[in-house]
């Protein structure tokens, strides 16, 4: 079968073939009805960019790289999911890669070794060090995301997002106003890739301190990693140790899901005894019963700082590029 050109979109819509090039490479502009009139006929024709002429023709593949540690956590399937969706907003293609926490992996994937050419690569490393970026090779563009990257964007590279110490100080700060004083931690670590729960307890630390609470250590529970079962361990842990809480802080929206299973299998009362805040802002956490309150990070705000970073003929800066976080009070 004869493969479906953009010469054929052109001809099925009465418009010119510059016409249909705006639309697909989402540039120039064409308006909505005719905008609505060629994707419908490309999508009956089954029409395909040729990726490789497009490259030659602007430089650009219109591919980009995502790299994250575990797409089963819900927080980086959901980050995944909205990226693609900003990133076909602007007609661009979102490869995605897992590298389970591996180094190596990490290290294949920032230089973008058995892809394709990339407009840039987006990695939320758990491993690298500052010595491997400055031994990377890859001249595509690499934009950071993730706690443990935010301290490498003094390499000479980008790093996005929000701040974290300052998001959880924000979220502790919430349930002392809500007439909280016992609230336990749920979310150190000791071992490992440890930079988002050190920030997150940094903050939930300032937010007792400027409210006059002394930290209690009988409050801070230790997990291996941020998922339910280990957020129902911690929990259970700290029942058994007769440890006195009005309020847990939960520093992921799945360590807040285990913890509500184990307080539920406890009879304990939520809200009413024991008020719960988790952070992530996942979409799951919305149909929860008990409710409970999350940072949602701002996904949206940093996949489009993203790829504005990415695409601009004019890109941003090296540095921390701050996104917004809000509460998301139920």
């Amino acid at each position: 079968m004869r493969k479906v050109t953009l010469a054929d979109v052109a001809a099925r819509v009465g418009v010119s073939a510059k016409s249909v090039s705006n639309v697909v490479n989402g540039t120039g502009w064409v308006g909505d009805e005719v905008r609505a009139k060629i994707e419908q006929a490309i999508a009956d024709l089954g029409y395909r960019p040729n990726l490789a002429a497009r490259q030659l023709r602007n430089g650009r593949s219109g591919l980009i790289a995502l790299v994250l540690p575990d797409l089963r956590e819900p927080y980086f399937a959901e980050f995944a999911s909205q990226f693609v969706a900003r990133a076909q907003n602007r007609s661009l293609t979102v490869l995605i890669a897992q590298t389970n926490g591996d180094r190596a992996a990490e290290q294949r994937m920032m230089e973008g070794e058995g892809l394709p050419a990339l407009d840039g690569i987006v990695l939320s490393p758990l491993r690298l060090t500052a010595a491997d970026l400055d031994k990377r090779r890859s001249g595509t563009p690499l934009v950071l995301i993730g706690e443990e990257a935010e301290g490498l964007a003094s390499a000479g590279m980008q790093h996005v997002g929000i701040d974290n110490a300052e998001a959880a100080e924000a979220a502790t700060a919430h349930l002392i106003g809500r007439g909280r004083r016992r609230i336990a931690a749920v979310g150190r670590q000791n071992t490992g890739a440890t930079a988002t729960a050190r920030l997150r307890f940094e903050g939930y630390r300032r937010a007792l301190e400027a409210h006059g609470i002394p930290l209690d250590e009988r409050l801070v529970a230790t997990v291996p990693r941020f998922g339910r079962a280990e957020g129902s361990q911690a929990v259970q842990q700290l029942l058994d140790d007769g440890a006195d809480f009005d309020a847990l802080f939960c520093f992921s929206d799945s360590l807040a899901l285990g913890a509500l299973y184990t307080l539920g299998a406890n009879g304990i009362d939520v809200p009413g005894r024991v008020e719960v805040m988790g952070f992530d802002g996942i979409e799951e956490g919305r149909f929860m019963i008990p409710a409970f309150s999350t940072v949602n990070p701002g996904v949206q705000e940093a996949a489009d700082t993203i790829l504005d970073n990415l695409t601009s003929p004019d890109p941003a800066p090296d540095g921390h590029h701050r996104v917004p976080y809000t509460l998301v009070i139920r």
